[in-house]
């Protein structure tokens, strides 16, 4: 019985910082050697970071990686390395270095290039064109990356009728909600069709906007899992994998074998061969523990993961917010703190004479709760002042929301001085239901250079509260339970100008995530007035979202990379 001892390095690489990154990918093929590993597998452009957008349009970087690739081959001695990295051949390519004995024996070039969502590939690389497979003691090896595996018709189909037992997948595949299901269903459904191993070594951390989660695995033949990787966090997954008991099942099945009869070999497919002899093991691969996270979970992991790495690989060292008392800033404060630790957040209470005394207590309440230092700057004597000075000019004109956003203008340049001050960045607060409808204010509480919550719909934030209240209660019970308000007048309440999120939610979510339009939502069963003013609201404030910080994806559709609309736009649903 052969089994080959596979790791997956679920790293998390900085774009960029090849050096840095490079040391990393040494060091975890040191600590697979010492794991007695046959293979270790590293993440898609591990080398550079995923996505380098427009790093790739500079030679220079292209150089830099191509010299640190060889210097990572150097450290490679009794193991196999794959690593993926920029290749450099007449185009670019984005490619996976296979690595033994000091030497990058042979390379291979990404098929499937997406050019959807978030991602520019076709910008960038050109497609490849060849079929690799390693040869080890006359085991066969495919590798692959990433969305060449999301096609039913793929390298791998093509791996496994050469011969293949075991397909190596490399990846930097971001987060998003429901996708680790969907993406463990695919990897089960490819293994069970091609009668292959898959170990699927996924990247983990922030980039921008985009959140990695990790979730690596080995699937078997069967569908089962061997090995699982934890989400949200760098890990080192080994996993032992009987080449033989695959190789009988193969020959076992009618559909493999008459793939195989049919098939002329074609040219493009390359065949590696390594003089490695696989190990004898002396020590088990760990215990097999699966952990599943709950969607809440997940969301709420995520969103500490991205503000995070945002944080630290922006060589930013603490945060500033200001504190409502509301749904919205606690949350995020308590994933801040979660992040970074308390003594790296600030709160600010910029109270003005429409702040109630309740607000200012669960402001003052959640602070103490998460052990964060607060400033209390009122705003009412500076209000009182615009007033004044504008006073002529407002001459017979009734109030509007113009004294409302001068009283969030006036907090985001209480926040930004603080920041330019003491170099703390600022996190915008606004939730997705809002920037969606344009329920805030430019330069005022959108200001910011991070939106934790950007993605995130009002019902969740909730659902988000009381998940982190689960852990340790930190949001005061009444913050959860009052009705929301921006509390720039008196008495005001979110609902008197939006409906209520429940329902606000559910139309949003129809026409930004499905493109439903106003009509196909109204036969849906909802009300056609407010149907039609959530969209006129979606629809006039495309230009307020284009100036707001960038903040983190959860959703299929987040703002900005994955829903480009135009600013100047006169068509109506």
């Amino acid at each position: 019985m052969k089994k080959i001892r596979v790791a997956l390095a679920q790293i998390n690489p900085t774009v960029g910082d090849i050096k840095g990154n490079a040391e990393k990918i040494k060091d975890y093929i040191k600590k697979a050697e010492e794991k007695q590993a046959d293979i270790v597998v590293f993440p898609e452009l591990a080398i550079t970071g995923y996505p380098p957008e427009d790093l790739l349009f500079k030679e220079n970087f292209i150089n830099a990686n191509l010299k640190a690739i060889d210097e990572v081959a150097k450290s490679v001695k009794d193991i196999i390395a794959v690593v993926g990295f920029v290749d450099k051949d007449e185009d670019i390519y984005n490619a996976a270095a296979i690595i033994h004995n000091g030497e990058i024996k042979g390379v291979y070039h990404k098929h499937h290039l997406p050019n959807y969502s978030v991602f520019d590939e076709v910008r960038y690389f050109q497609k490849g064109r060849d079929i690799v497979l390693l040869n080890v003691e006359g085991y066969k090896i495919g590798v692959s990356i990433c969305e060449d595996i999301w096609y039913p018709e793929n390298p791998i189909n093509v791996q496994a009728i050469e011969g293949a037992e075991l397909i190596l997948n490399l990846n930097a595949s971001p987060y998003t909600v429901g996708k680790t299901k969907y993406r463990e269903e695919m990897l089960k459904v490819r293994a069970k069709d091609n009668l292959v191993a898959i170990a699927y070594v996924n990247m983990v951390g922030g980039q921008d906007e985009l959140v990695f989660d990790g979730n690596s695995m080995v699937v078997l033949p069967d569908g089962s899992f061997e090995a699982k990787g934890k989400a949200f966090e760098e890990e080192f997954i080994i996993a032992d994998i009987d080449l033989d008991l695959i190789f009988r099942k193969q020959l076992k099945d009618n559909r493999l074998r008459n793939l195989r009869a049919k098939y002329k070999r074609k040219e493009n497919v390359k065949e590696i061969p390594l003089d490695y002899k696989i190990k004898e093991k002396t020590s088990p691969p760990p215990e097999k523990i699966f952990l599943d996270m709950s969607q809440t979970e997940e969301i709420y992991n995520a969103l500490v993961l991205g503000l995070r790495d945002y944080i630290h690989k922006n060589n930013f060292q603490k945060v500033v917010l200001g504190l409502s008392g509301g749904i919205d800033s606690s949350l995020v404060a308590a994933i801040a703190v979660d992040a970074l630790g308390a003594e790296n957040v600030k709160g600010v209470l910029m109270p003005s004479q429409f702040t109630s005394k309740e607000s200012i207590e669960d402001a003052n309440e959640l602070a103490k709760n998460l052990g964060i230092e607060t400033f209390t700057i009122p705003i009412t004597e500076v209000f009182e002042k615009y007033m004044e000075v504008l006073s002529p000019i407002f001459k017979g004109r009734e109030w509007d929301t113009t004294e409302e956003n001068l009283q969030a203008r006036i907090r985001g340049n209480y926040l930004m001085a603080l920041s330019n001050k003491f170099g703390w960045i600022v996190l915008a607060t606004g939730n997705k239901s809002e920037m969606s409808v344009g329920y805030s204010t430019l330069y005022g509480d959108m200001v910011g250079g991070f939106a934790v919550i950007k993605d995130v719909y009002k019902t969740k934030v909730y659902e988000l509260a009381e998940y982190r209240n689960s852990i340790s209660p930190v949001i005061p019970q009444r913050v959860l339970e009052k009705p929301p308000s921006a509390e720039l007048r008196p008495e005001q309440k979110d609902e008197d100008e939006l409906p209520p999120y429940h329902i606000l939610d559910e139309i949003l979510q129809l026409y930004i995530e499905e493109d439903l339009s106003p009509e196909e939502i109204v036969n849906m069963g909802f009300d056609k007035a407010t149907v039609r003013k959530v969209v006129r609201m979606v629809d006039a404030n495309e230009y307020k979202r284009r100036q707001a910080p960038i903040g983190i994806k959860i959703t299929e559709k987040a703002f900005g990379k994955d829903r480009r609309m135009p600013i100047t736009n006169k068509f109506n649903g």
